[in-house]
C-alpha cells in the first residue's frame, strides 16, 4: 500500500519514454524564404528535412513578438543586435540564445559545433542539431 494512493508509480516511470509522432513540416524555399507549393497544395517533408525547416523558422522568428506562437518558440537574437553590448558579451550570449531556441523542440536533443558571427546589424549562426533522426546542420542569418 502506498502513502500516495492517487499517484501511480508506473505512470511516473513511463513519463520520460514518450513516443513522438513523425516530425512533419511544410517544405521551405530557404533562398526566397517562402513555403513550397505544388498544384496549389503545400509540399510536406518529414524527419531531418522537417527539422531543417523548423530550425530555420525558429531561428528567424523573434520570441514574444507574435501572438500566434507560444513564448517558448523563436529566438531572442534581436535583443543582441543594435545594442551597446561588447562583442565578447554578444558572442557569449548568442550560443545560449541558440540553445534555448532549439532545445524546446522534443525532436532535438542537443546543439553542437556552434559558430556565431556578428557583422553590423546581421548575425550569422551555424551549428549542428543532434536530433532523434540524426544530425542536422544549420546556417541562418538572423
Amino acid at each position: 500500500m502506498s502513502i500516495f494512493p492517487m499517484i501511480d508509480p508506473g505512470e511516473a516511470a513511463d513519463s520520460g519514454s514518450q513516443v513522438l509522432p513523425l516530425c512533419r513540416e511544410v517544405a521551405w524555399d530557404f533562398e526566397h524564404d517562402v513555403p513550397i507549393f505544388r498544384g496549389g497544395q503545400p509540399v510536406v517533408v518529414t524527419e531531418k528535412e522537417a527539422l531543417k525547416v523548423w530550425i530555420w523558422r525558429a531561428l528567424r522568428t523573434p520570441r514574444f513578438k507574435y501572438e500566434i506562437y507560444t513564448w517558448a518558440y523563436g529566438s531572442e537574437f534581436e535583443s543582441l543586435l543594435g545594442q551597446a553590448y561588447s562583442d565578447s558579451v554578444k558572442t557569449a550570449e548568442a550560443p545560449r540564445y541558440l540553445r534555448e531556441c532549439l532545445l524546446v523542440n522534443p525532436y532535438i536533443t542537443a546543439v553542437k559545433e556552434i559558430s556565431v558571427t556578428f557583422e553590423a546589424a546581421r548575425l550569422t549562426v551555424k551549428g549542428t542539431a543532434v536530433t532523434i533522426y540524426g544530425e542536422v546542420d544549420f546556417n541562418a542569418i538572423v
